[in-house]
């Protein structure tokens, strides 16, 4: 019973045990760690605070802009230099695909184009981009109008030569058909030569007879503009369209179905690489010449004659005219080259096409 009775009393003293309340703390370092563990997530997506989006999505962007934002925002200011480059040496040493490759890669190619090119990390990576999505684009329109300054007058080849090379000559006759037009036929006729006659358009359309002479008897035209106007070279675009365009269906209509017009000779021989292209889109070459007696200035037959004798190499082209004013010293001194070529062991041929 003591025992009992001294045992006992313990018992009340156990409420004390309440102290235990004060281990609401620890449910306070749980939530620590869950507000640990939200920073930590937070850190790894790289937000700013748990509970904001906006600034969630502020850090994400401003990495990805500089990736991606300048090729968006450069080729506007970065065309001129990377395109202007690409026409001129690095499209031709083959960077285009390099670049074109680059670009297909932004975060790798930042920094390989920048050790390739200029050292910098974000700019070669920045004319990567641009130079493949602006390229395309930008050659085509900037490498039209490069040709004429940087090769005046050798967009297309002039031709000076004749097709078949070797001992030969080609004859050619400029501004006609005019009044020795049929003279100098009957003079082809009687050597059996086969000659071109570059046709001025509106002569062509007044004597379509002529024309139709020269297309049955088997020789060949040539379109030597409408008016002849000279310079020829420093004329517009439009005008130089017109002016070979509209030579070239008179021409055509003169010498009725069938007729073909294989070359272009630019009146004074003011050829440049517009009106090239122009001629090479109608299926026309540029003729040129070898030779050039300057008959049209009645220099007198013994001159026409000598100046070409002196001048003549074979495979050449003599320059000779059929129209334009009065031809009889080119009749004249014809008579006399045509015996002297086959005596020279000349054939007759036609010029390079």
């Amino acid at each position: 019973m003591h025992r009992n009775a001294a045992r006992r009393p313990a018992h009340p003293i156990r409420p004390a045990r309440p102290a235990r309340p004060v281990r609401p703390a620890r449910p306070a370092a749980g939530r620590t760690r869950l507000v640990a563990g939200c920073i930590a997530v937070a850190a790894v997506l790289g937000l700013s605070a748990c509970g904001t989006a906006s600034g969630a999505l502020q850090p994400t962007t401003a990495a990805a802009t500089p990736d991606s934002a300048p090729p968006q925002q450069q080729p506007t200011g970065t065309a001129a230099t990377t395109t202007a480059p690409a026409t001129g040496s690095d499209g031709a040493t083959g960077s285009g695909p390099a670049a074109a490759s680059a670009a297909a890669k932004p975060g790798a190619s930042s920094v390989s184009g920048a050790s390739g090119t200029s050292g910098t990390p974000s700019a070669p990576a920045q004319p990567a981009a641009t130079a493949r999505t602006t390229s395309p684009a930008a050659t085509p329109a900037t490498g039209t109008p490069a040709p004429p300054p940087a090769h005046p007058g050798t967009a297309t080849k002039v031709i000076g030569s004749t097709a078949s090379g070797g001992r030969t000559v080609a004859l050619t006759f400029d501004d006609g058909p005019g009044p020795a037009t049929g003279q100098i036929l009957d003079l082809l006729a009687q050597y059996h030569v086969k000659a071109t006659f570059c046709e001025i358009g509106q002569n062509a359309a007044a004597n379509p007879a002529l024309v139709k002479r020269v297309v049955a008897e088997g020789h060949r035209l040539c379109d030597h503009s409408v008016h002849h106007p000279q310079p020829f070279e420093k004329l517009s675009h439009d005008k130089a369209v017109y002016e070979i365009g509209a030579a070239h269906d008179m021409i055509v209509k003169a010498g009725g179905p069938g007729t073909e017009v294989s070359w272009f000779r630019a009146p004074g021989g003011g050829f440049d690489a517009d009106n090239e292209h122009i001629a090479a889109g109608l299926g026309m070459s540029s003729l040129g010449w070898s030779v050039d007696p300057r008959d049209w200035a009645r220099p007198g037959v013994p001159a026409i004659v000598s100046t070409v004798q002196q001048q003549l190499k074979p495979g050449g082209v003599i320059l000779m005219h059929d129209g334009g004013g009065d031809r009889s010293q080119t009749v004249a001194a014809l008579k006399q080259l045509l015996p002297w070529l086959v005596a020279q062991g000349y054939t007759f041929d036609l010029p390079a096409a």
